[in-house]
């Protein structure tokens, strides 16, 4: 293309997306290249969309976003194999508008952000990879794509790419990501009739239920489940990480299947059609496997910066507001006359390291080499905890203190005094 732009964006998801729709709003001249059929395209999966992110980027977006069930439960279930100790918070005030969190189909809600942002002045190219970045003098100065003559200039390129960012890595700017550093996630979305979901969940319509799970449905591995109630459908999965994949050489569609045999899951997906697959990589390293995220006419947003948090299970609002910053940053410097080079950039950086998002990572920055390093979490503890609570609730005519002592016992037994004070310094320390 011989025409010239400001920018430009790689990547139709969700940084990719506020990226390209906070420059066009910003006056900047836009391409945006996805590499899918269409924006989603491959996304066919469910997941949490959190209004604060997107409100500051489009403050009407719940006028016709997609949106499928707005949260007013959380619950999250330590398992073992045949039962779970958990807790829930359910509250009105999440039932009360302007909702705080939303499920959502990605393919549905990833297209209509990228409407969004070509109705605000974005060339979007889809079905196009972008091959290499064009960098002359040390600068990027534009792409090179697999099209015919498919040479782009622009000031300055913002990649968010995903996770493994291969451009990213092709020109030196990052490290290959390691196997300890992502997870591999398995997804499905089984369809049931609305009111049956309702029902089985104890929710109302367009209310919604999310419930995070750890423990042996892992099979051992550091990782975690998940269920998101849609209006028509339920979203369900498991994500370990990829090293841990390779160790114990179980498939991932081995782990889901037992995830949906689990006593406390099968009833709730009972009858349902399953129609959508996926599997994807979720950046899991934390702030310590956050590369360089700026040089000499690039940035890096959302999962290519491994902006993720994985305690939390979030991913979008991060991506979301990564690219929206790197694009703020870009219109800031513009609307100053100066260059986008890697001094002017840095502040983007700043920008980052002010928000939440550097904030909540730095925060969890051991748990993930904690947690890789302490399989008992995901193990030992489960059991531990659920035969505690079958000693406690069961009526046997045995008295109370004799049971609690037993519980002290067991625990006792199976990690040593020593060991229990050591993993409750670890756990401290992975959450402090």
């Amino acid at each position: 293309m011989a025409e010239r732009f400001d920018v430009i964006v790689v990547g139709a998801g969700m940084a990719g997306n506020a990226a390209a729709y906070t420059l066009a709003k910003g006056g900047l001249k836009v391409l945006q290249i996805e590499r899918g059929e269409t924006p989603g395209s491959k996304n066919v999966q469910g997941a949490i969309l959190y209004a604060d992110a997107i409100e500051k980027i489009i403050p009407d977006f719940r006028d016709d976003a997609p949106l499928e069930r707005h949260l007013i439960e959380q619950r999250v279930w330590v398992m073992d194999d045949a039962s779970y100790v958990g807790t829930h918070y359910r509250s009105e005030d999440f039932n009360k508008p302007p909702y705080n969190r939303y499920t959502i189909i990605r393919v549905h809600f990833d297209q209509w952000f990228n409407k969004k942002a070509r109705e605000a002045g974005v060339l979007t190219i889809c079905e196009t990879t972008v091959t290499d970045l064009l960098i002359e003098g040390g600068k990027v100065v534009g792409v090179r794509t697999d099209r015919q003559g498919g040479e782009v200039r622009a000031d300055a390129v913002i990649l968010a790419d995903g996770v493994n960012s291969r451009l990213a890595v092709k020109a030196g700017f990052q490290p290959e990501i390691k196997p300890e550093n992502v997870a591999l996630a398995v997804k499905e979305i089984h369809f049931l009739p609305q009111e049956t979901i309702e029902a089985r969940f104890n929710i109302g319509e367009e209310e919604g239920v999310a419930i995070e799970m750890a423990g042996k449905i892992s099979a051992g591995m550091m990782g975690t489940g998940f269920l998101y109630t849609n209006k028509e459908s339920i979203t369900l999965g498991v994500g370990c990480m990829l090293s841990d994949f390779k160790q114990q050489k179980i498939s991932p569609y081995e782990l889901l299947d037992r995830m949906k045999s689990h006593p406390s899951i099968a009833p709730l997906i009972a009858g349902s059609e399953m129609k959508e697959y996926a599997a994807h990589l979720i950046p899991e390293g934390g702030y310590n496997a956050i590369p360089k995220v700026y040089g000499d006419g690039w940035m890096i947003a959302g999962d290519a910066g491994q902006f993720v948090n994985g305690i939390h299970r979030e991913g979008s609002n991060l991506a979301m507001t990564t690219g929206m910053l790197a694009a703020q940053t870009l219109v800031e410097l513009r609307a100053a006359d100066k260059p986008f080079t890697a001094a002017n950039l840095a502040e983007y950086k700043k920008k980052l390291d002010d928000s939440f998002v550097m904030k909540d990572l730095k925060k969890y920055r051991r748990m993930p080499e904690i947690f890789h390093k302490n399989k008992q979490f995901f193990t030992t503890y489960p059991d531990l905890l659920s035969r505690a609570a079958q000693t406690l609730i069961r009526v046997d005519g045995v008295d109370k203190k004799t049971k609690e002592k037993d519980i002290k016992k067991s625990f006792i037994a199976s990690r040593s005094l020593f060991g229990l004070i050591g993993d409750a310094f670890k756990f401290w320390r992975a959450f402090e």
